[in-house]
C-alpha cells in the first residue's frame, strides 16, 4: 500500500511541472511582437526606423532660418592649457612719454586724447623767460669764438714767424677750442629746448612729438606750470602690441618661451580667437603673487587699443586633438552626435544632413574633442544649427 501511494504522488508532481512549462511557452508565444522580427541586416525592424530617422532634409529658405553653417573638424589643444587674464599693451619702443627741458607755462595747446599725431607734430607751446638768457649766452660764446680764432690764426703766423714766443701761441689755441666746446654745448641744449639757434631771440618753445601714435593721455591746459619732471603727452604705436598675462606663481613653471597662447577680446563675436608666442617670462613676483608674461602678437591689428582686456590660454601641451565647436555636438538619447552633408542627392533642390554618432573628450574654450567613425569626410560638418537639424528629425518621427 505505501509503494502504491508513493507512486500516485510522484505521478501528479510529473503532471503539474509539464503543465507549468506548458503555461511558460504560451507566455513567451503572446510576448513576442511582429514588429521585432529580425530583418535581413539582423536588426529589428524598430532599429531600422531608428536609422531612417537620422536624415533631415531642408530647403534653402528653411536652411537661412536655422543659421545653418558649415565648417571642418579643426586640430586644436584642448588639454594641457593654462587660463590666464591679461591685458594689450605697447612694449617701451612703442610708447613715450613727452616733457618739456626746461618747464614753464603752457600757452597754447589744441590736441586731445586719442588724437592721432606725427613725428615732429608740434604738440603744445611753453612760454618761459630762461629761454632768453639760453639764447643770450650762445650769441655772446659764438662772439667771443670768433675773436679767439682770429687771435689763434695771429699767434700761429706769428710762432711760425719766430716773433711771439710759443705759450702765446699754446694759450691762443687752447681758448679758441675752449670756446668751440662752449658753443657746441649751448647749442645743443638750445635745440633740446626747441629754441632757435642763432637769429632773433623768443620767450616761447614748441614741445614736438618724438614719434607718431596717438595720444594716449593728455595732462596739461592752456596756462598750466609745468616742471621738467611733469609728464605733458603720452604716445602710443598701436601697430605693435604684445599680450601681457598675469600668471599665477604657482604656474609660472608651466609656461615656457615660444608656447602658443590663444586669446579672445571682450568685443570679440563668437568663435573669434587669437594667437600670439609667449618670448619673455618675467623674474619678479608681485605682491599680489603674479608674474607677467609677455607674448608677440601673431598678426598685427593697428585697430586693437592698448590696455584692452583679454581672456587667454597658455597652450602648455603641443598636442592637439580633433575638435569642433561646442554647438556642433547634439545629444540625443543620451549619446552625443554631429550632422554631416549626406552625399546622395535630394529631392526639390534641398540639401539633406545626415545625424552621425561620435564619442566625445575634453570640452574646453568652446570646443569639444570629437572622434568620428572610420573614413567620416571631415571637411563638410554643420558647426551652426545643430539643434534646428535635431528638431527637424524629432518632429518628423513625432508625426510617424
Amino acid at each position: 500500500m505505501k509503494n502504491i501511494a508513493f507512486l500516485a504522488l510522484l505521478g501528479l508532481t510529473l503532471a503539474s511541472c509539464g503543465g507549468d512549462k506548458k503555461e511558460a511557452a504560451a507566455e513567451d508565444t503572446k510576448t513576442e511582437k511582429p514588429g521585432d522580427q529580425p530583418t535581413k541586416a539582423g536588426q529589428t525592424s524598430g532599429e531600422a526606423k531608428e536609422k531612417q530617422a537620422t536624415l533631415a532634409t531642408l530647403s534653402p529658405a528653411e536652411q537661412q532660418t536655422a543659421g545653418i553653417r558649415l565648417g571642418p573638424v579643426e586640430d586644436r589643444v584642448l588639454s594641457g592649457v593654462l587660463k590666464v587674464n591679461g591685458t594689450l599693451d605697447a612694449p617701451p619702443e612703442n610708447a613715450v612719454a613727452v616733457s618739456s627741458l626746461l618747464g614753464g607755462i603752457i600757452e597754447r595747446t589744441t590736441l586731445q586724447q586719442g588724437a592721432r599725431v606725427r613725428a615732429g607734430q608740434v604738440l603744445a607751446t611753453i612760454r618761459n623767460p630762461e629761454y632768453v638768457q639760453l639764447q643770450q649766452d650762445y650769441l655772446e660764446t659764438s662772439s667771443r669764438l670768433e675773436y679767439a680764432r682770429a687771435n689763434y690764426a695771429r699767434q700761429e703766423e706769428l710762432y711760425k714767424q719766430e716773433v711771439a714766443p710759443q705759450k702765446n701761441f699754446q694759450q691762443a689755441r687752447a681758448d679758441y677750442r675752449a670756446l668751440q666746446a662752449q658753443v657746441a654745448a649751448q647749442a645743443a641744449r638750445l635745440r633740446l629746448a626747441g629754441l632757435p639757434v642763432g637769429g632773433a631771440m623768443t620767450t616761447t618753445a614748441p614741445v614736438k612729438a618724438p614719434r607718431g601714435g596717438y595720444l594716449k593721455t593728455v595732462n596739461v591746459s592752456a596756462g598750466q606750470s609745468v616742471t621738467p619732471t611733469d609728464v605733458l603727452f603720452e604716445i602710443v604705436d598701436p601697430s605693435h602690441l604684445d599680450v601681457v598675462l598675469t600668471v599665477f606663481e604657482k604656474d609660472v613653471p608651466k609656461v615656457r618661451n615660444g608656447q602658443t597662447v590663444r586669446y579672445t577680446l571682450t568685443n570679440d563675436s563668437v568663435g573669434d580667437n587669437h594667437q600670439a608666442k609667449v618670448y619673455l617670462i618675467g623674474r619678479a613676483v608681485s605682491e599680489d603673487r603674479t608674474v607677467r608674461v609677455y607674448a608677440h602678437l601673431t598678426r598685427e591689428d593697428a585697430s586693437r587699443l592698448p590696455g584692452t582686456y583679454v581672456r587667454a590660454v597658455v597652450e602648455t601641451n603641443s598636442a592637439s586633438v580633433p575638435a569642433l565647436p561646442d554647438q556642433a555636438v547634439v545629444q540625443f538619447g543620451g549619446r552625443p552626435y554631429i550632422f554631416l552633408v549626406d552625399d546622395k542627392p535630394a529631392p526639390k533642390g534641398e540639401t539633406g544632413y545626415r545625424m552621425i554618432p561620435v564619442v566625445t573628450g575634453v570640452s574646453e574654450s568652446g570646443y569639444t574633442q570629437v572622434t568620428l567613425p572610420a573614413g567620416t569626410a571631415t571637411t563638410k560638418v554643420v558647426v551652426g544649427g545643430a539643434y534646428s537639424l535635431l528638431a527637424k528629425l524629432k518632429n518628423a518621427e513625432e508625426e510617424e
